[in-house]
């Protein structure tokens, strides 16, 4: 009888644990309850590994501030920064005073004038125009990925690299541990043998020791001396060409930059670099001068668990509430946090034009029986959902009224919010709106909407999935 007194009160003592420590985190906490109620032990083990919250490391969190202010100087003494909404080109801002002060305060971020950006819409033109611009380099080359893939692309990002090397341009890349443990020593040893300076984001060994395996990298950027810069949704995979028959057709949204905006993806490589390599590089080549051959207004905004504000999601927030005519989502992984779903339905309910495309072909079945939990309430509210269905779309992008557009790495869930780390570009730009609605128009010709009525017929089966998948999907 004692052992199970004892027991019980190690039992509350964990629960107890669980709900002191993420009191803010409500939906996190029901997810880590759930799991220490099927497994007991195991399951506050695993919290304890697994739930740090990154920020706690409070070097870490200093050290990438710190150089993030400093950087910040260059950075507002060289490019155009826009200070008030009478200066944006949009006319719309001047009825939005309060979004426009909201992004203009996020955390070491502005919206800058002098920029030029061109839309990717596949994996065979982001490639080839990422390949031409390493070629191109003249000083260094920055890359980052979250999957780097020892395949045919893989390799052949890896020769350009090397090659570049070998011509005295200064070559850095940074890969997340997790996202590409499956690179092989050999093909990691190339890059060090050959002059590129290889290093991975919390690789797994370190991840586990420091408690953070559930923080990872999941930017997409690749920066040419410091004028031409690339980020969205696509790793470096043969996946993402298409070449993978279990997938088929891959969809997926990338953005080239020149200009101001460039600084800003440098800026967030050298603070990922510091964190990856304990190297802090104080070159001024790293922010160039360059002509301001555009007047595109663009903002580069990044979020991790390294920062005190979730930037991402406050920015989504906000625009969402800001809409009086449309939201248009694209997601591979939707799993919105209670504030995200509550303005999208009181979007909808209030006669916005709110439309969402997830895949209907889906590379992880717990995650889209996570993102299917939301759909009923959310149709009942007069959102409209579709799904892809000419292979599988990865692209992650956000259409707001012609305000702006965002072409981002993060999805619209939980662990893009609050775990990861991130970015995104915000276009205001009508060309580049007008442009990613268009893809978007397109987009939906392969797509087959969900009936309220049908999507309510689904099995007792699915829906108990769905219920358990989304209990558990701030962790997933």
């Amino acid at each position: 009888m004692i052992w199970l007194l004892i027991i019980l009160i190690v039992f509350i003592v964990q629960i107890a644990t669980i709900i002191i420590i993420e009191f803010r985190n409500p939906t996190k906490a029901l997810a880590w309850i759930f799991i220490l109620f099927c497994c007991p032990l195991v399951g506050f083990i695993f919290y304890y590994f697994v739930a740090r919250e990154y920020n706690k490391h409070k070097q870490v969190r200093s050290r990438g501030s710190r150089l993030y202010q400093e950087n910040r100087a260059h950075l507002w003494q060289d490019t155009v920064i826009v200070k008030s909404a009478e200066e944006m080109k949009n006319s719309e801002f001047i009825h939005q005073k309060r979004l426009f002060h909201l992004l203009t305060h996020l955390q070491g971020s502005s919206i800058t004038g002098c920029n030029e950006s061109r839309v990717l819409t596949d994996g065979k033109v982001a490639f080839h125009a990422m390949l031409e611009a390493m070629e191109s380099a003249k000083d260094h080359i920055h890359v980052e990925f979250y999957i780097f893939r020892p395949d045919m692309i893989g390799t052949e990002f890896q020769d350009v690299m090397i090659r570049k090397a070998q011509e005295g341009v200064k070559v850095r890349i940074v890969c997340d541990g997790i996202g590409s443990y499956h690179l092989k020593r050999s093909f990691i040893q190339r890059f060090k043998e050959t002059g590129v300076e290889f290093h991975f984001f919390l690789p797994l060994v370190l991840a586990i020791i420091n408690r953070r395996i559930n923080y990872r990298n999941h930017r997409k950027i690749v920066i040419v001396d410091g004028k031409r810069g690339f980020a969205g949704g696509i790793n470096v995979g043969d996946d993402y060409l298409g070449l993978y028959p279990e997938i088929g057709y891959w969809r997926d949204t990338h953005l080239e930059l020149e200009g101001d905006a460039v600084y800003y993806l440098q800026n967030i490589f050298l603070n990922d670099w510091r964190l990856a390599s304990s190297e802090r590089i104080e070159d001024a080549s790293m922010f160039p001068a360059h002509e301001c051959l555009g007047d595109q207004q663009i903002q580069i905004l990044s979020s991790g668990p390294d920062q005190v504000r979730d930037a991402l999601q406050e920015m989504f927030f906000g625009a969402i509430t800001a809409a009086s005519d449309r939201i248009w989502i694209t997601s591979p992984y939707f799993i919105p946090d209670a504030g995200i779903n509550e303005g999208l339905k009181t979007a909808a309910i209030s006669g916005v034009d709110v439309r969402i495309i997830i895949p209907g072909k889906p590379d992880s079945k717990w995650v889209h029986l996570a993102s299917l939990s939301y759909v009923e309430e959310l149709l009942e509210a007069g959102v409209r959902f579709y799904q892809y269905r000419k292979g599988f779309i990865h692209a992650k992008i956000m259409i707001v009224d012609d305000l702006l557009a965002t072409v981002a790495t993060a999805n619209m869930d939980m662990r893009s919010f609050f775990c990861n780390f991130e970015l995104a570009a915000v276009l205001f730009d009508q060309e580049s709106i007008q442009r990613i609605v268009a893809d978007f128009v397109d987009d939906l010709k392969d797509c087959s909407e969900i009936s309220l009525n049908e999507f309510k017929a689904r099995s007792y089966m699915q829906k108990g999935g769905e219920l358990l998948c989304r209990i558990l999907s701030p962790l997933l």
